[in-house]
């Protein structure tokens, strides 16, 4: 019989910020205090994991409430061609 792997996977929405100097500063707005900063998106991307899995971690350690995930939602910029529209900005 085949062992039956499974993983429990949160989705927390996490706000990537760009920094004037290069980089991002990533908060997670459902948790207090998660916040990180890296070089690319990629590294803000696994520093960002990381800090929810610690701070998750923590939680369940204290013994404390893990704050609900965000479920299906999330936040994503949209760009908008006005040169299809015919009024002027």
């Amino acid at each position: 019989m085949a062992k039956k792997i499974s993983k429990k996977i949160l989705r927390y929405t996490a706000l990537f910020e760009p920094c004037e100097e290069g980089g991002f500063t990533v908060t997670v707005p459902k948790l207090p205090g998660v916040v990180t900063e890296a070089d690319t998106f990629e590294e803000a991307t696994d520093n960002i994991k990381e800090a929810i899995a610690g701070y998750i971690s923590v939680l369940k350690e204290e013994g404390m409430d893990i704050p609900d995930p965000d479920g299906t939602s999330f936040i994503t910029p949209v760009d908008v061609d006005f040169s299809k529209f015919r009024f002027a900005m």
